[in-house]
């Protein structure tokens, strides 16, 4: 459940840090932009675009137009992102669903999801 505008103010209020209230109420958030998302995440992780483009391993200019979720995350950000991006969420009871979920909690790779989804004979991610 939501939780109210005021609520969250007074959560706000009583936090050390936006670090502390983002990384808590991320879930409560409404980001209008996938890249709104993704720069608070970099920002969060105190991370740069160009570290986690050669982590990637990925073409520059693909990556950049992607920026997909090789930067290591949660299983709640993944969500999150899925929900900001309009696309469905991941559902337990889908059983490739189910299998994206375990890899992103296992903090397994692209490679290591894909190798498991194909183990279970589910399309893998692209």
């Amino acid at each position: 459940m939501y939780k109210s505008t005021e609520e969250l103010t007074n959560i706000l209020k009583s936090k050390k840090s936006y670090t502390d209230f983002f990384q808590e109420e991320v879930g409560e958030l409404e980001f209008k932009t996938i890249a709104e998302y993704l720069d608070m995440l970099l920002s969060e992780k105190k991370l740069q675009k160009n570290e986690v483009i050669a982590r990637s391993n990925l073409d520059r200019n693909y990556a950049y137009q992607i920026f997909n979720g090789r930067m290591g995350l949660t299983l709640e950000e993944t969500r999150k992102l899925l929900k900001v991006s309009s696309l469905s969420d991941l559902y337990i009871r889908n059983p490739r669903d189910s299998i994206i979920m375990y890899c992103l909690v296992q903090k397994n790779d692209l490679i290591e999801t894909n190798e498991t989804l194909s183990n279970y004979g589910v399309d893998i991610l692209e």
